[in-house]
């Protein structure tokens, strides 16, 4: 069989084990790891689909070898409790049963421990200890190790790495990079000992080499160790790409694999964890250097969700291994597809951080393009529906087409309907934005999907009662979503004024100097496209906060990316749009000042006030199917996430 990506597929040796492909899963935490540190049935059934998905490598992440001075969330690992053994050695069991090779993340959070627990009274008895006596940023007392406790760390990687030998993993990745406590040792940022563990770059990597030779005195010759790094911290006070290269000589006899990463967490969570705001690959020139300066295989990681870019990767040489995480949650089975030529079925990752902030929100996980994900432990196999039924769709927005692929795929006689002559609902809207465009692109392959599971698609239909009526459905699907909200302000419906969700049709026509009418997660995305374009965009928001509806984790990294491209003017009530731009008055003036009312100035103003349900469409179909159930917007003006996720189950329920 010819492969379409030959290199992605290619075998690779590191140490004495054989992986069957250049596509491994990176280190992604369990979301019910035990109060006592173990590996839940939910973490396994996580970890075991990306086995089944056909990743060459699946690493469990975040494995805590010194309890005594570590711990910094709820999710990590403690292998040091004997229960932890028969959990760990049942996970890599099922990652290894499909043919992926089970390995094993070892840390240490040093200076912030303690930092994301959730068991807030033992987060306050623990002490933080890192490279030298400091206070954090938060204002928590950092105590110098001693090499006492140094050297006590050091014992404690290499009986972790031995269990974990035991419990059945076929590599090790020891964590040495995002600032954790290695890394705060490499760093010249954070180590200004003056033992034999600081000051020169050679007693700065001391701390590495030691815990290395103990893992591989624990594990044995060829047994593969691979050791992840930040090719560089990416600020100015940290070490850069050229003592990144330094670093990875000094490390290179000790270990099999350089697994190459970027940035420190605590200085920039969009570095460690790059944003849509990134390029894909934003951290392949890092691997690319270092591989340069050292003759052992490296790995490269950091947006990568497309399979042209990952094979240009290999065959140029810049890594030898590419590892993904989040795209594996949008895709378990990217690295299947890839290998099967089914490449255009991949559901990429949107980088949009939904995943992220349901953990740090609920404890749980959840992806806005994959509904199954927190949920692998139902199973991954869609069951066909004892009775095949008639399914009638009506709307082909993102839910509708998830839910109509879903109910497809379990038998069912499937139509979907679409009042616009294409596919994909809000989705459209986000082609005009480069950052979003794998948003866009979900559209046409959930319709895809749809397509070759059996689905009929009828575009410029709409589903009315009547025709509902006449089509004899034995369940509607209700997906009729949203519209743009309007509200009746003088000059709204002006020949200047473009409806955000119209903006992708009308991206030629925007002047030169923009006024960007309200500032949820709509008007702010649209703003910074603009700003990109070398518009002067004034971004107007009556609230006090931007893009509240945004989560917390992509929040943040839109706020910066608003500031470098727009002049922000929150507090501001538009009363009324004319020629010359939006008249507003300012709610933090004095009542009767003579700075109340304010035109901020604009050639073009973009309508991003919101959505409104079209809940009397919804309400119209009710009674035309015995089984009915309205999804997504259509019910309430949410997210995609919520819509795939509503479209998903209602046709399993069917």
């Amino acid at each position: 069989m010819k492969r379409n990506y030959p290199q992605l597929c290619q075998p690779i040796t590191i140490g004495n084990i054989t992986f069957r492909n250049r596509m491994f899963s990176a280190p992604m935490g369990g979301t019910d790891i035990t109060n006592d540190g173990c590996i839940g049935p939910k973490s396994t059934a996580f970890y075991e689909l990306r086995a089944k998905g056909g990743a060459g490598a699946v690493t469990v992440s975040e494995c805590m070898v010194h309890p005594k001075t570590d711990g910094s969330h709820a999710y990590h690992l403690d292998t040091t409790i004997l229960n932890s053994l028969a959990a760990a050695a049942y996970t890599a069991d099922v990652i290894r049963r499909h043919g992926a090779m089970p390995s094993l993340e070892l840390s240490h959070s040093g200076m912030f421990a303690g930092t994301y627990m959730t068991d807030k009274t033992r987060q306050k008895e623990m002490h933080q200890w890192g490279p030298v006596d400091t206070v954090r940023a938060d204002g928590v007392k950092v105590k110098a190790l001693t090499k006492e406790l140094i050297a006590e760390i050091i014992a404690a990687y290499g009986e972790v790495a031995g269990l974990a030998k035991r419990a059945g993993f076929e590599m090790l990745m020891i964590h040495g990079g995002h600032g954790w406590l290695i890394n705060q040792f490499l760093s010249p940022y954070f180590n200004h000992r003056t033992d034999e563990y600081g000051g020169s770059l050679e007693n700065r990597c001391r701390l590495a080499i030691e815990i290395l030779k103990a893992v591989r005195q624990a594990v044995g010759p060829g047994f593969p160790i691979e050791f992840r790094m930040s090719g560089s911290e990416l600020f100015e006070e940290g070490y850069d790409l050229e003592e990144g290269c330094r670093i990875a000589q000094q490390l290179e006899q000790y270990v099999d694999l350089l697994h190459i990463s970027a940035g420190t967490y605590q200085r920039g969570f969009g570095d460690t964890h790059p944003s849509m705001f990134k390029p894909h690959g934003c951290n392949v020139y890092l691997a690319a250097e270092i591989k340069k300066h050292v003759s052992i295989p490296v790995a490269t990681i950091g947006g990568l969700n497309d399979p042209a870019q990952m094979e240009e990767i290999i065959a140029s040489g810049k890594a030898d291994v590419v590892y993904m995480a989040r795209a594996l949650l949008a895709d378990p089975f990217l690295p299947r597809k890839i290998t099967e030529n089914r490449d255009d079925e991949i559901v990429r990752c949107l980088r949009c951080f939904t995943c992220m902030a349901e953990r740090a929100v609920t404890s749980t996980r959840r992806c806005t393009v994959n509904p199954l994900i927190g949920r692998e432990i139902e199973g991954d196999e869609i069951r066909p529906a004892p009775v095949s039924k008639k399914v009638l769709v009506a709307g082909g927005g993102p839910g509708g087409l998830y839910a109509a692929y879903t109910a497809a795929r379990r038998g069912h006689d499937v139509t979907l309907c679409e009042k616009e002559t294409e596919t994909g609902g809000i989705l459209k809207s986000e082609q005009a934005l480069p950052f979003k465009h794998e948003m866009y692109e979900l559209a046409g392959t959930y319709r895809l999907l749809a397509e070759r599971a059996g689905v009929k698609i009828l575009t410029g239909t709409e589903v009315t009662p009547e025709f509902a009526d006449d089509f004899g459905a034995d369940a509607l699907i209700i997906a009729v979503g949203s519209k743009p909200l309007v509200p009746p302000i003088p000059g709204l419906d002006g020949d200047n004024v473009i409806v955000v969700n119209d903006y992708y049709r009308n991206v030629d026509s925007v002047g030169d100097s923009v006024v960007v009418f309200g500032g949820g997660l709509a008007g702010c995305e649209c703003a910074i496209h603009l700003g990109q374009q070398g518009k002067k965009v004034h971004l107007v928001e009556m609230r006090d906060v931007l893009a509240p509806d945004a989560n917390i984790r992509h929040r943040p990294l839109l706020l910066k990316e608003i500031e470098k491209n727009a002049e922000i003017h929150t507090g501001y009530q538009g009363l009324e749009v004319t020629a010359e731009g939006v008249l507003c008055k300012d709610l933090h003036a004095e009542e009767d000042g003579p700075d109340r009312q304010i035109l901020v100035p604009g050639e073009t103003v973009i309508c991003a006030l919101g959505q409104r349900s079209r809940d009397d469409v919804a309400a119209a179909l009710l009674d035309s199917a015995p089984f009915v159930r309205v999804i997504g917007d259509a019910a309430k003006v949410s997210t995609i996430t919520n819509a795939v996720y509503q479209g998903y189950h209602a046709a399993l329920d069917i």
